[in-house]
């Protein structure tokens, strides 16, 4: 697995480029800005067909997905369907530096992803997901916005909910292994076992 992780826009939200050379799949996970930045990079690996993922729907990981989608002729968008109703809404705004996103792809639920398990982590959003990834050489998950290095989501934005966000990092990333890798949505990345000990949310 080949990993490039590009911070862009306003927030600098991290989109990820996963390059599988096993069958020559390239996954494009939050698009969030910069599309040409992001289509540039793609273009640099071998792929023989590319796919778009979203951690979840808020505008700052997905106001690009609709032009790097056209470039690269990717047919549509996968994110958990709890998330479907608010990738569609005008309301998913964040201005000014992020107006409505127009001319999105289609969007679906996840299909089956090459040595990927899609964890469910409501919270930040309804549909919240993480990526874990393990090819028997690599192993990291890619969170979102539910856990940051030394932090964790926002939960007063649209459909945030505190609760349900500790329930998932509690139960569902917590329960990971110390040394798992994390790559979160924004910033630089952390390990499961330093956020146990010093996330000074969740201590």
């Amino acid at each position: 697995m080949q990993l490039t992780i590009l911070p862009l826009g306003p927030f600098a939200t991290n989109c990820f480029l996963l390059f599988m050379p096993e069958k020559s799949e390239l996954f494009i996970i939050d698009p969030g800005a910069e599309a040409e930045t992001i289509i540039a990079e793609a273009e640099k690996f071998p792929f023989k067909s590319a796919r778009i993922l979203l951690t979840h729907a808020h505008i700052d990981h997905i106001s690009a997905a609709g032009e790097v989608a056209a470039k690269l002729h990717i047919p549509k968008v996968e994110l958990a369907p709890a998330d479907h109703e608010m990738y569609h809404s005008k309301a998913n705004a964040l201005p000014p530096y992020f107006e409505a996103a127009a001319d999105l792809p289609e969007v679906s639920g996840f299909d089956p992803i090459n040595h990927c398990t899609v964890i469910d982590l409501p919270g930040h959003t309804p549909g919240g997901s993480g990526f874990l990834f393990d090819d028997g050489q690599e192993k990291f998950l890619i969170s979102g916005d539910t856990i940051f290095c030394g932090s964790i989501g926002r939960t007063d934005l649209y459909g945030g909910n505190y609760a349900a966000l500790i329930k998932s990092i509690t139960e569902n990333l917590l329960t990971l292994p110390d040394d798992l890798t994390v790559y979160p949505g924004h910033g630089g990345e952390t390990t499961i076992g330093f956020e146990k000990k010093h996330n000074p949310y969740l201590n």
